[in-house]
């Protein structure tokens, strides 16, 4: 199945694209894709313990069961005053 990953902030900066599309097994949850981000790009691997992630605009824990055609955020920690 295919999900679509979008980036956001330093994340996009760090892969130049704001998006990215993966192939992953059928049955794959958001743990899976996070370890396939990860390990195909250095600049999430080094942040993926502190990233919140969302599929199809809700927010959600790794276990949850992905589908094709998903839409996956990755979301950086936000600070500021």
């Amino acid at each position: 199945m295919q999900c679509e990953v979008l980036l956001f902030a330093h994340l996009a900066e760090a892969l130049a694209a704001d998006r990215l599309t993966i192939e992953l097994p059928a049955g794959a949850t958001v743990a899976d894709a996070l370890a396939k981000v990860a390990n195909d790009h250095e600049a999430i691997a080094s942040v993926r313990s502190t990233l919140a992630v969302a599929v199809n605009e809700r927010y959600c824990s790794p276990s949850r069961a992905l589908s094709d055609g998903d839409t996956i955020a990755l979301i950086p920690p936000v600070s500021g005053g």
